[in-house]
C-alpha cells in the first residue's frame, strides 16, 4: 500500500494522519454524524457540486440516479446500489487506499444512495487481490447498513473493472463486459434497475452530504468543485496516493513526489493519454486542465517517466498487456487489439513506420462491445505522438538505447526472460507456416518470406512463437534470449 499525501485541506483522507485506519469511532469523531436524504435532496446536491463518476468515465452522477430513480418506477422495479471496488489496473491504488484507510466512507455513500432509492441490496465489487476486502468486511461488522450488504470478489483483471463486467460476474456469469451495450440503470443485478458507482465517488457523495454544496465548492475550481485523488508512480521517488483540491498545478504533485526531470507523463492510466513535460509544467490538476494540454484525468492515475527507460518500449509492453486483458469476444478487441500490439512492436523495433500504428488504433476505434478498443488506441497513440523524437530514433532499427525498467507498473514487467525470434536466412524457403501459426506475430512479406519485430516476443504469445519454431520444415526459425 502506497503513503499517503495531500495537497492542501484533507477530505477524503482527514484523519489518516492521526488514526492510520478510521474505525467507526474515529471516523465519526473525523466526520461528524450523517442522516439520511431523500431522492430530491440528494438529486440537488449531486447537481449542486457537478458531481462526477472517479473511475474513469466521468460520466454525471446526479443523471444516474435520476436515471435508476425513473427506470424503477416505470418497471414497478426495486433498485441495487453498485459499489465499484475492484480497480483491476495495476497502476491505480487510491480505491484501495479508501477502503483500508477509510472504508465508511465508502459505504457511508453507498448507504445514501440506497435510502434515496429505496434499495433492496447494497453490492460492494473488490478484486480478489485480498487488499481492500478485510478492511471492508470490519467496518461493515462495526456498524448497520440500511439494507443488507453484501461483498463479491472479482479476478483481478483490467476488464473485470468494466461495469458490465461487474454487473456480469455479480449475477454469477463469466467476469467480462456483455457483448452488448446496455445501461445498467435499466437492467443490472437480478435484472434490477442499478446504480453502479466506484468507490471515491461515493466517498465524496458523504463528504458532500455532510459539508453541503456551498462549503464543498471552497475548494477546487468553479467547473469541478472539490478535491481529486491521484495515484503517482512511475519514477517518482517517494510513489504516494495524493489528494487535493481540483486545479492544483500538476507540477505541485510531481515536486511533492519527487519526480525527476523526464520525457513525459501519462495522465489517466493505460486508458489515458501521455502528455509531454512541457505540458505537465503547465497543467492543472482537473479534466479540464488536463484536457488543456493533451492530456485526461481519468482514473486519477500519474505516471511520469524518468531518463532511464525506454518511453516507447514501456508503452509497447502496456499495449500488449492490454491486448491480452481483453474480453475476446468481439472483433476489435479479439482480432484488433492483437494487431494494434504488433503494429506498436513494429513501429519501436524500426520495421513499420508510425501510419501502421495510426491504422490498426483507427480499425478498433469505436467498434467494440465496451470502451476497452477505444482506450487501449487512445494510449497507443498517445505515445506516438509524445515520443516522436524517440520514435524516429528507433526508425532507423538502432533505438534509442535504453532498455525498459518496467516503470508502468504492469504485473511481472519487465519481463525476467524476454526472448525474441530470429530467422536463419540460409534455411528459410519461405514455406510460410510460421506465419500461420502465430500471425498476430509473424507476417508474410512480398516475397512470401516471414516477417516479424526485432523486439521480444509478448508473453501472451510465446507459446504461439515455440509453436511457429517447432512446425518450422526446414529449421530455420529460433526462439532464443533477448539481450
Amino acid at each position: 500500500m502506497p503513503p499517503v499525501a495531500c495537497v492542501g485541506e484533507p477530505r477524503l483522507t482527514a484523519g489518516f494522519a492521526e488514526f492510520g485506519r478510521l474505525d467507526l469511532l474515529a471516523h465519526e469523531e473525523v466526520h461528524g454524524p450523517i442522516g439520511p436524504m431523500e431522492p430530491a435532496a440528494l438529486l440537488r446536491l449531486a447537481e449542486a457540486i457537478d458531481l462526477k463518476g472517479k473511475g474513469g468515465a466521468g460520466f454525471p452522477f446526479a443523471r444516474k440516479l435520476r436515471a435508476v430513480l425513473e427506470s424503477c418506477e416505470r418497471q414497478d422495479l426495486s433498485a441495487v446500489v453498485v459499489v465499484n471496488a475492484t480497480e483491476g489496473e495495476p497502476a491505480s491504488w487510491k480505491d484501495k487506499v479508501l477502503l483500508t484507510r477509510a472504508p465508511h466512507l465508502v459505504l457511508d455513500g453507498a448507504a445514501l444512495a440506497a435510502f434515496a432509492l429505496d434499495a433492496d441490496e447494497i453490492v460492494i465489487g473488490v478484486s480478489d487481490d485480498d487488499v481492500a476486502r478485510p478492511s471492508l468486511t470490519e467496518a461493515l461488522q462495526e456498524r448497520r447498513m440500511p439494507v443488507p450488504t453484501t461483498i463479491v470478489t472479482v479476478p483481478h483483471r483490467f476488464i473485470s473493472g468494466e461495469g458490465g463486467a461487474l454487473v456480469n460476474g455479480i449475477n454469477g456469469l463469466p467476469h467480462i463486459p456483455p457483448g452488448t451495450k446496455k445501461r445498467s440503470s435499466d437492467s443490472g443485478v437480478g435484472g434490477l434497475p442499478t446504480l453502479l458507482c466506484n468507490a471515491e465517488t461515493y466517498a465524496q457523495l458523504a463528504v458532500a452530504a455532510r459539508i453541503g454544496p456551498y462549503e464543498y465548492a471552497a475548494l477546487g475550481t468553479d467547473d469541478e468543485p472539490g478535491t481529486v485523488l491521484l495515484t503517482v508512480t512511475g519514477s517518482a521517488k517517494r510513489p504516494a496516493v495524493v489528494e487535493c483540491a481540483a486545479g492544483t498545478p500538476l507540477r505541485e504533485i510531481l515536486d511533492l513526489c519527487e519526480v525527476p526531470p523526464g520525457p513525459g507523463v501519462l495522465t489517466g492510466g493505460y486508458h489515458g493519454k501521455w502528455i509531454t513535460a512541457e505540458a505537465a509544467e503547465r497543467a492543472e490538476v482537473s479534466r479540464k486542465g488536463l484536457a488543456a494540454v493533451g492530456g485526461t484525468l481519468g482514473a486519477g492515475i500519474v505516471v511520469p517517466l524518468g531518463t532511464d527507460t525506454c518511453p516507447l518500449g514501456e508503452a509497447a509492453q502496456v499495449v500488449r498487456y492490454l491486448a491480452g486483458e481483453s474480453a475476446g469476444q468481439c472483433g476489435p478487441c479479439k482480432m484488433g487489439l492483437p494487431d494494434l500490439a504488433r503494429s506498436v512492436d513494429l513501429a519501436v523495433s524500426g520495421s513499420a513506420p508510425v501510419e501502421l500504428v495510426r491504422a490498426a488504433a483507427g480499425d478498433v476505434k469505436g467498434r467494440g462491445a465496451c470502451s476497452h478498443p477505444d482506450g487501449t488506441a487512445r494510449f497507443a497513440l498517445s505515445a506516438m505522438e509524445v515520443f516522436a523524437d524517440d520514435l524516429r530514433l528507433h526508425a532507423t532499427g538502432e533505438g534509442c538505447g535504453k532498455r525498459v525498467t518496467g516503470a508502468m507498473g504492469l504485473p511481472g514487467a519487465p519481463d525476467g526472460n524476454p526472448q525474441k525470434l530470429t530467422l536463419d536466412w540460409s534455411r528459410c524457403d519461405g514455406h510460410g507456416l510460421c506465419a500461420h501459426v502465430v500471425p498476430d506475430f509473424i507476417r508474410l512479406d512480398g516475397n512470401g518470406f516471414p516477417a516479424f519485430p526485432a523486439t521480444p516476443v509478448p508473453t501472451w504469445l510465446r507459446e504461439g512463437a515455440l509453436k511457429a519454431v517447432k512446425v518450422c520444415p526446414e529449421l530455420a526459425l529460433r526462439l532464443v534470449r533477448a539481450e
